[in-house]
């Protein structure tokens, strides 16, 4: 496999100090052998199932799978061992080559909360380029799926927050407002969400204008483009958009807002609402009934899950 030094492509950039990825099983073991057998030095560090110290370079692969890379010796390791003699990919660097599309001006969207029980459907629209994608893409953006912890969604939203030029607007409704809403969209969900969608999207736009725009294909019918409404821009979608750093921009900022909301939603009803929709969720559900009465269960949760009626019937007997 041939590589091409950084300066001989497109966009030339400071060197990276920090590179994540994931790993294989197979690949993990490798790397461990190859770090090993060259007599790094070995060191601890909590969760990670190797950690070792080289030539101006930190390597750590965590018990998740996500391997780190830090050091003024990153790019070299990365080149020379991690992708010449471990995955066989090529990566860095060539981001701007194979996406060129990632760094030009536009906007992400996606969303957080859709498959929750307690807590809102909220919509996040952020418009970037250049070079605050890189940056994101330098510091490790993931989209907010592959986030381990709310605290690193929460640092990570601050970050896209407070980076320079980038627009960011996020839609979302209380609980009550919520399940009012859902009716009058004819107990359509995506519909719903279209709405918060076009209303994110518009918001983000009235501050920083942008061509167009990525979002998360969750429907085969254009409703967000019905309700945008927005002359020059165009909205498209596909699956696995978070690829894109400024959708997946968007991802972290939608969860940390949800996670800001479940917050409050819990500190209202005294118990740390779970996430998701199973079991907990519905023993917290019948909870709250119990405790506060049938009426009570539209200021936290999403009435039309099967979960909230279950609760619902479960309390009452």
């Amino acid at each position: 496999m041939q590589f091409r030094h950084k300066k001989d492509t497109a966009c030339a950039e400071a060197k990276k100090t920090l590179y994540t990825d994931t790993l294989t099983a197979e690949q993990a073991a490798a790397l461990d052998s190859w770090l090993d057998r060259h007599l790094w030095a070995p060191f601890s560090v909590a969760y990670s199932k190797f950690a070792y110290k080289g030539p101006d370079v930190n390597v750590v692969f965590y018990s998740s799978g996500k391997l780190v890379v830090q050091g003024k010796g990153t790019e070299d390791f990365v080149r020379f061992v991690l992708e010449s003699e471990i995955t066989g990919v090529a990566k860095m660097g060539y981001d701007e080559v194979l996406h060129p599309e990632w760094y030009e001006l536009h906007a992400g969207v996606d969303e957080s909360g859709k498959g929750d029980l307690f807590g809102p459907l909220v919509s996040a629209c952020v418009v970037a380029d250049g070079d605050a994608v890189r940056s994101w893409v330098a510091e490790g953006l993931r989209e907010s799926k592959k986030v381990s912890s709310d605290a690193a969604a929460l640092r990570m939203a601050g970050k896209i927050k407070s980076t320079k030029g980038v627009a960011v607007k996020v839609s979302w409704a209380g609980m009550e407002k919520y399940n009012a809403l859902y009716i009058k969209f004819g107990r359509n969900l995506n519909k719903l969400l279209a709405w918060f969608h076009a209303s994110s999207i518009r918001g983000a736009l009235s501050e920083r204008k942008a061509p167009w725009g990525m979002l998360d294909q969750f429907t085969k019918q254009p409703l967000v483009q019905r309700q945008l409404d927005v002359p020059g821009f165009e909205l498209r979608m596909r699956t696995k958009a978070e690829e894109d750093p400024v959708v997946a921009a968007a991802s972290i900022i939608a969860r940390a807002t949800y996670i800001y909301s479940m917050k409050k939603l819990s500190n209202e009803c005294g118990i740390e609402l779970k996430k998701g929709a199973g079991a907990q969720a519905r023993e917290q559900a019948v909870e709250i009934v119990r405790k506060m009465g049938p009426e009570s269960l539209k200021r936290f949760a999403k009435l039309h899950f099967k979960t909230a009626s279950e609760a619902l019937e479960e309390a009452a007997g």
